[in-house]
């Protein structure tokens, strides 16, 4: 057949000729079918017969009869969802005890969503194919969970509790911000006001946006399909989303199709897209980027359906053409933008009020909203024996395809990595070389494991000499040798792109490096990945990506030269706030306890790691085996000195251990006792916070051989704040009158690493002072008398250097 669109006439006669494409053309409630769309229907109902993936026109166009259905009802359902606490499914108007006290929901935003999920499930339906998907709008989810309790595409505990039966649909939107609680303090329900575990094929809550449009590129692998629909007030986030087209490779990515939801409004105005001139710059603006734009009518769940059929057909013909010589990368990524209004379906569409409540008042207690609710809602309501009808027509497409919820994305468990080789050795050298060996040896023993390497700074500044040289940043016109069109480096000057590309990964390897000062700017992609694997360990279904550690390198204490912009222990600080067992913080303070760390992060599931590691020479002071006892135990003992009423010194840091031990050879000059405890992993000697956080933390005996009770007069030097450390380890310094906590105080500037020290009060010198406090001795005792002065800020500090 032609692939230009028929013509008026031709659709006209088509459809005396097959009066179910003609059914289909009247609509359904709201929903209005162009002739574009009709068009657009005819020709992919064609391809689906001359591909074999339907066995005639007419199974085509019931199913999208059925489609108008399905969606009318779940646009129907999303409105309860937001208002009622139960649904009728004769159509009878609810009465006022029927709706919530409290309604609540982005209805705006999920009435958008159902025409595009549906659409979806409509494409897989028709195909016989199992597509992923993504939703950057987490807060839209009320259309997810309408349309798979419709479908019966559900996880257990939800298909427990919610069916397509009047009780089941009541017991959904009762349950819709119900704000139930369980005895145990989670939530008393299986369904949240965002994506959460519960909802099936969800892998992110998208309660960030921007963060989907930063990782939809590199979330499926070759052979997987992808449907990421995003939001137009995400396309106002930072840059990163733009250059997708750089960094898409069909050799090592699978197809991905971006629908951005264009419905002109974020919470209270309209959006840049909202205008003509807007989107019309828009589109433009994405041509100069590289992609591949196709506008279409966001109202029409058919529409979506051709749209991404179409897309993955310009995909193919793209990949085609490169195969031939006849085009180089970056490849024209299709993007559809679906045009519409925000809350289509329902009153106040359009409107700013369409984002959460767009009831002029509650129907519960406003007749006069009671009154325009039931009327809207009778507009798309869909009788019992045609819905009956609509998703039986679905269901008999269903058998021999997994369901949605066990898309490849959703149910992603990669085989654990061959390990290579460790090796350790005596020789001072930057603890980040440990970390280029093994992540270069790792993934050549692991071919199977698409690498990725997240790089918003320079490699070769943080020691990963090697990383650069076998994996190679990513570029589409190479000019050196190390950059390649199909490097596994993703480098630009954007945080949350990087780590957004590893993030997504995950099927494969990761290593993520960057100074830790910027590493704070990722830490709302990070975190959001962080929250969605506990909730899925919670659910009973555990992450089965692979562990992968992010690297905080070019650290606060060697990087005075650069000003206190670049001094910032907050990256640390913070995922230390997170739970213990969907992250690690680690403090490796040479390179054979860096070493030591890396096969157990690697061989991990849904748990990251957060490494504080230096990239300048540092003196080896652990051997292999005190290495790997570090890593293990996540402390261990590196000297003492017998005697009455020792001082227990705790060192957290490479800087920190070696002023720690200059202090403790101060004080074994001056007879005192003392042990010197390397605390490498503070998370596991904080008090859990609940029983799955319990299961990562040192038991009591642990920690009493390290950190006995009888030595209570106790100094930690942390490379982090001290109030910061002080508050997680409180079981580490019970008594606060007897312990002192130095570390970073916010001070800085343009200095050398014993600068930054003693600007901070945190070198040996103040360590020993404490320890003076502590024992209630003067300074003096400790310190000599130029020594005492510069402390005191009467002095040189170049004598404490």
């Amino acid at each position: 057949m032609s692939q230009l669109l028929p013509c008026a006439e031709e659709l006209q006669a088509h459809a005396l000729a097959e009066p179910s494409f003609a059914e289909w053309a009247r609509g359904c409630g709201p929903l209005q079918h162009t002739a574009a769309t009709q068009a657009a229907v005819f020709r992919l109902a064609h391809r689906l017969v001359q591909s074999g993936c339907q066995p005639d026109l007419a199974s085509v166009y019931r199913l999208l009869q059925a489609l108008d259905r399905l969606t009318c009802t779940g646009l129907w359902l999303v409105a309860h969802m937001t208002y009622a606490r139960r649904v009728r499914l004769d159509g009878t108007e609810l009465e006022a005890d029927d709706f919530k006290a409290r309604p609540e929901g982005h209805t705006g935003g999920a009435l958008n969503m159902v025409p595009a999920y549906a659409g979806y499930l409509a494409l897989n339906a028709l195909t016989g194919e199992t597509r992923a998907w993504a939703m950057g709008q987490g807060h839209c989810v009320a259309a997810i969970e309408a349309l798979n309790v419709l479908t019966g595409n559900l996880h257990p505990e939800q298909a427990a509790r919610y069916g397509h039966d009047e009780a089941g649909l009541s017991r959904l939107v009762a349950d819709f911000y119900s704000y139930a609680q369980a005895p145990d303090g989670l939530p008393g329900v299986p369904l949240g006001s965002h994506v959460t575990p519960h909802t099936a094929g969800g892998i992110a809550e998208g309660g960030y946006l921007g963060f989907a449009e930063l990782q939809y590129a590199h979330q499926p692998l070759p052979g997987e399909t992808l449907v990421a629909f995003l939001s137009d007030g995400a396309a106002e986030e930072q840059r990163g989303s733009d250059w997708m087209p750089r960094w898409w490779r069909a050799e090592d990515c699978g197809v991905a199709l971006p629908v951005l939801i264009a419905n002109g409004r974020r919470i209270e105005q309209r959006t840049e897209l909202g205008t003509a001139e807007g989107l019309a710059a828009f589109v433009e603006h994405l041509r100069r980027c590289g992609f591949d734009p196709l506008r279409f009518d966001g109202r029409d769940p058919a529409a979506f359906v051709c749209t991404l059929h179409e897309m993955e057909r310009h995909l193919g013909n793209r990949v085609e053409e490169l195969q031939r010589g006849i085009l180089q990368y970056p490849l024209p990524i299709p993007f559809a933008i679906a045009e519409t209004v925000k809350g289509f379906g329902f009153h106040g569409a359009g409107e700013n009020a369409a984002h959460n409540l767009p009831l002029p008042g509650n129907p519960h207690t406003d007749a006069e909203a009671r009154r325009l609710f039931n009327a809207s809602a009778a507009a798309l309501w869909v009788a019992p024996d045609e819905l009956r009808w609509a998703l039986d027509c679905f269901a008999a497409l269903r058998p021999g395809r997994a369901l949605e919820r066990d898309h490849p994305l959703a149910v992603r468990r990669p085989a654990l990595p061959q390990l290579p080789e460790l090796h350790f050795h005596d020789r001072d050298c930057s603890p980040m070389s440990a970390i280029d060996r093994f992540f270069v040896d790792l993934t050549a023993a692991n071919p199977q494991l698409r690498p990725r390497v997240g790089n918003p700074d320079e490699l070769a500044s943080n020691r990963l000499h090697g990383v650069l040289q076998a994996l190679r940043h990513r570029v589409c016109v190479p000019e050196a040798d190390d950059e390649a069109v199909d490097g596994r480096i993703i480098t630009v000057l954007n945080e949350e792109a990087v780590v957004s590309a590893c993030l997504a990964n995950q099927g494969g390897l990761n290593l993520v490096a960057s100074y830790e000062a910027f590493c704070v700017k990722m830490l709302g992609a990070v975190r959001q990945t962080l929250i969605f694997a506990r909730q899925q360990t919670e659910a009973g279904r555990p992450a089965g990506w692979l562990g992968w550690p992010l690297v905080a390198t070019s650290h606060t204490w060697e990087n005075g030269k650069n000003q206190q912009s670049h001094q910032d222990t907050t990256f640390c600080e913070a995922l230390l706030g997170e739970m213990g067992d969907t992250v690690r913080v680690l403090f490796p303070a040479d390179h054979n306890s860096t070493l030591a760390l890396l096969p157990q992060i690697y061989q991990t599931r849904g748990r990251l790691a957060c490494l504080v590691v230096p990239k300048r020479e540092r003196p080896c002071v652990f051997d292999a085996a005190q290495a790997q006892r570090l890593a293990r135990d996540g402390a261990c003992v590196v000297a003492e000195r017998a005697g009455s009423e020792p001082l227990l010194l705790i060192a957290n840091g490479s800087y920190q251990l070696a002023e720690m031990r200059r202090a403790a050879a101060r004080l074994a000059e001056a007879g005192y006792a003392y042990r010197l405890v390397y605390l490498q992993e503070p998370g596991r000697f904080r008090a859990p916070r609940d029983l799955l956080e319990q299961q990562t933390v040192a038991d009591e005996a642990l920690r009493e051989r390290l950190f006995p009770a009888a030595m209570a007069r106790r100094v930690l030097l942390t490379h982090m704040r001290p109030e910061v450390a002080r508050g997680h380890l409180w079981l580490l310094l019970p008594d606060a009158c007897r312990s002192a906590v130095l570390g970073y105080r916010n001070r800085g500037g343009t200095l050398d690493e014993a600068g930054m020290l003693f600007a901070n009060r945190a070198c040996w010198a103040n360590v020993v002072a404490a320890c003076a406090q502590l024992m209630d001795v003067p300074r003096t005792a400790l310190l000599t008398a130029d020594e005492a002065a510069a402390l005191a800020g009467k002095g040189d500090p170049a004598v404490l250097r």
